[in-house]
């Protein structure tokens, strides 16, 4: 068969990166153009356009770069037509996966939606459009079932992928070996996980290293994002004694005491991998004010989402400050009975996620749709 799949952000390529492993597993015709990442790559599709070349953040940003998205878009239609699939996998990325979303219906293309379009949080009116141009939505939140249930939508909760991509992760690294392969200190480490786009990287890092040196006894680790170059972060550090390490945010969050981490999928696997956290956002001011008035949540980290309270603190927009991550990495380093509630929350959270398999459950749910097979 012929899949096409889009993934516009490094997430997306995690977890269409495994959901391809299983797809191939069951298709042994399996034959794939995608816009993605590294990690589809390796999988073996055709990569049209990497992800990196598609992120813009926030309201003024997008409507900035909009001729490009807007050109993007209109060379997707085209080769997807070019193409033929006979399936589209959609994988979040909401502003140019919808627009694709409606194109593919009107041509008679099955269209997958994995991952849904975090709709619940605000423009909840592009429930009608879902409906319209999506056969099947795979939701991998537990809550997003029961949601989509009041709009009389039937969707598949298959679990969390994350869940598959840390335990499919290659064998654990124990603290001695990553201290001693990045050449990093002995002292215990306090990662910093700035985001993956270079403007919230810009935003985020300054902020998490206002407060290092407040703590001595602690080494701050950024976790880079593999597609951006050392130069980038190099520019944002300055004089500063402070570690990178490249594409390796797993064995850094393995091996990591606690966490400053940008509100986005990696304050879910910093939970999952059990290292207590402050979750940290702040956007431009237009751009904060617009979310405000349109976002219909009470938290914005995953974990927060997911149990429904407060598990994790959220500094946001001006309660981003030195003084403020000072007092909340405080908490969560020297405060044990601090650390060990949010650790037991973490447990709790895992529960909630619906356990390992979700890659192998969307995919046959996909192969199902495609095959006639069940």
């Amino acid at each position: 068969m012929k899949y096409y799949i889009i993934a516009g952000e490094a997430s997306g390529d995690l977890h269409a990166s495994n959901l391809i492993k299983h797809l191939k597993l069951k298709d042994a015709g399996f034959t794939c153009r995608a816009w993605g990442g590294d990690l589809m790559k390796e999988q073996g599709v055709d990569l049209v356009k990497h992800y990196r070349d598609l992120a813009f953040m926030g309201f003024i940003e997008v409507v900035a770069n909009l001729r490009t998205i807007l050109r993007n878009i209109d060379f997707c239609k085209k080769d997807i037509i070019a193409y033929k699939p006979d399936v589209l996998i959609l994988v979040d990325y909401p502003g140019f996966n919808l627009r694709i979303a409606d194109f593919a219906a009107k041509n008679g293309i099955h269209v997958v939606y994995y991952i849904s379009p975090q709709i619940w949080a605000w423009k909840q009116s592009r429930i009608h459009q879902i409906k319209r141009n999506v056969n099947r939505m795979i939701v991998i939140l537990p809550f997003e079932k029961e949601f989509y249930g009041k709009h009389d939508f039937n969707v598949d909760f298959v679990g969390h992928p994350l869940l598959d991509a840390i335990s499919n992760r290659a064998n654990n690294e124990n603290t001695t070996s990553f201290i001693s392969r990045n050449q990093l200190a002995s002292k215990p480490i306090i990662a910093l996980l700035p985001g993956s786009r270079r403007q919230e990287i810009k935003t985020m890092l300054p902020l998490m290293l206002s407060v290092r040196n407040k703590f001595p006894d602690y080494q701050f680790v950024i976790g880079a994002a593999p597609s951006l170059e050392e130069s980038f972060y190099k520019e944002i550090t300055g004089d500063s004694v402070v570690s990178i390490v490249f594409g390796q945010t797993y064995p850094l969050l393995e091996n990591s005491f606690a966490a400053l981490v940008t509100s986005g999928t990696a304050t879910l696997e910093t939970a999952l991998f059990g290292v207590p956290e402050v979750v940290c956002y702040k956007g431009s001011l237009i751009s904060y004010h617009i979310a405000r008035q349109l976002i219909k949540i009470k938290y914005i980290s995953l974990v927060n989402l997911i149990m429904d309270r407060e598990v994790v603190t959220e500094l946001i927009q001006d309660d981003l400050n030195p003084k403020r991550i000072q007092e909340e990495l405080t908490r969560i380093t020297l405060d044990e009975s601090g650390r060990s509630r949010m650790l037991q929350d973490y447990d709790s959270l895992k529960l909630k996620l619906g356990g390992t398999g979700a890659s192998e459950r969307a995919a046959k749910l996909i192969w199902s749709d495609i095959s006639g097979e069940s």
